[in-house]
């Protein structure tokens, strides 16, 4: 075995023992939580786009303008995300296909093409947010420029997508801890910031008016949570990642696939709840009118002490870089699905993050920049939407894996209200 030979073995190890691993749990030769940690990774990587620096500018305005009272908003976004990327996961398991791929087959040729031009815009703005919010917590902790934060970041997430060259193990366990230190920084402002639960208990759950700014960042939230490049994406990671060799393995890869849903979303959707509720704690009574991250980092010392910027920017940097990343494995399997070929990491990236440099270099707002391209998201997303809900329902594709019809029921209303908030803001905005 010559050097090359032995690198390639030993980059391969991770990725390859999860593969054997599944397949013992799935034999039954396994059991244990070691075991059954094998199956986790689709749904952790694709939860970092619903922790995302969009949702930080969303969640502070919400919170310092609003204090509690949308975070009713942040559980409905949540749960139809949980419900959308088990949808996704299952179409990848069960077909072998991702969303886009399963576009390109079954759609006419135009409808195809503009899907995929519009999943392009999507991405696009996608990485604004993402790239742009690490940018900014970068040049907040080197005082650089936001120009030269925006450099950095991109070589920092060039070079974690050099992890996936080892297969998905490495990349999908960067990300976990990248997750892990956005939760903790999170549960760390928690407990820093001072908290009226009981009015928490009833913002998550009672719904309020919406008064037209309100309305633009419940649309921003919704934007920020349910994103359209993680529908294609999520059904990409879970295609090939371990191929089931009869129907009760992949009822079992479906059953884990659901649960690691529910797990990985379920804490993203705690940590945007966290988000609001310490913004709401530390901006809502002194300063509810603050609407910029960097202003919410420079205010959060003195109100909250040192400890609490240091927090904030831990997370604000861990997950710009992160969900920046994973906004580029999004986008090469909308190019690779959509149109067959995939372009160079390196032009992919180049064209993602050009818009970000465009728009900061002709002197826009960041901070009201991110909250553009959520609005932008959120426009886009009816359509993903309907397509996971069309496919992963049709008997030809799914078999006796198709959807029943409580939750086609279910998640038709979830897109027809994300649909229907879309609508409101347009018609209101116009007004």
């Amino acid at each position: 075995m010559n050097d090359a030979t032995g690198q390639l073995v030993a980059r391969q190890t991770l990725t390859e023992q999860v593969r054997v691993d599944v397949r013992e749990m799935l034999a039954g030769r396994r059991r244990g939580l070691g075991a059954m940690l094998s199956f986790a990774g689709p749904a952790v990587v694709a939860s970092i786009a619903y922790m995302d620096p969009g949702n930080f500018a969303t969640n502070i305005q919400a919170g310092a303008k609003y204090g509690y009272s949308l975070l009713w908003v942040v559980v409905f976004a949540n749960v139809v995300a949980m419900l959308f990327q088990i949808l996704s996961a299952k179409l990848g398991l069960v077909t072998g296909r991702n969303l886009a791929e399963l576009c390109r087959e079954t759609l006419p040729r135009q409808a195809v093409i503009a899907l995929w031009l519009m999943s392009e815009v999507a991405a696009m703005a996608t990485d604004l947010a993402e790239f742009v919010g690490g940018a900014i917590g970068l040049s907040l902790l080197l005082h650089l420029s936001l120009i030269a934060g925006m450099t950095v970041t991109a070589v920092l997430t060039y070079g974690l997508l050099q992890f996936e060259r080892a297969g998905f193990r490495p990349l999908e366990l960067a990300i976990a801890a990248l997750v892990g230190v956005i939760g903790l920084s999170y549960l760390a402002e928690l407990l820093i910031t001072p908290v009226t639960w009981p009015a928490v208990a009833a913002g998550a759950f009672v719904p309020s008016p919406l008064d037209h700014d309100a309305l633009l960042l419940s649309v921003g939230i919704v934007g920020a949570t349910v994103m359209p490049h993680v529908l294609f994406l999520h059904s990409g990671l879970t295609q090939n990642r371990v191929r089931p060799r009869n129907d009760s393995e992949r009822r079992t890869l479906l059953a884990f696939s659901n649960i690691e849903v529910i797990v990985a979303l379920g804490v993203a959707g705690l940590i945007n709840l966290a988000m609001v509720i310490t913004a709401s704690g530390a901006f809502h009574a002194s300063n509810p009118g603050i609407a910029e991250i960097e202003t919410a980092y420079r205010t959060l010392s003195p109100l909250l002490g040192g400890a609490a910027a240091c927090f904030f920017l831990a997370a604000l940097i861990a997950s710009g870089i992160s969900s920046s990343v994973v906004g580029t494995m999004a986008g090469q399997m909308i190019m690779q699905g959509f149109v067959g070929f995939r372009l160079p990491l390196w032009l992919r990236r180049l064209v993602t993050i050009v818009p970000a440099f465009v728009v900061i270099g002709l002197g826009a707002n960041p901070t009201q920049a991110l909250i553009v391209s959520q609005v932008v998201l959120s426009i886009a997303l009816p359509v993903p939407m309907a397509m996971v809900v069309w496919f992963s329902s049709n008997r030809q594709l799914m078999g006796h894996h198709r959807n029943r019809t409580p939750i086609i029921v279910a998640a038709s209303l979830g897109a027809a209200a994300v649909t229907a908030l879309n609508l409101v803001l347009v018609w209101q905005t116009l007004a």
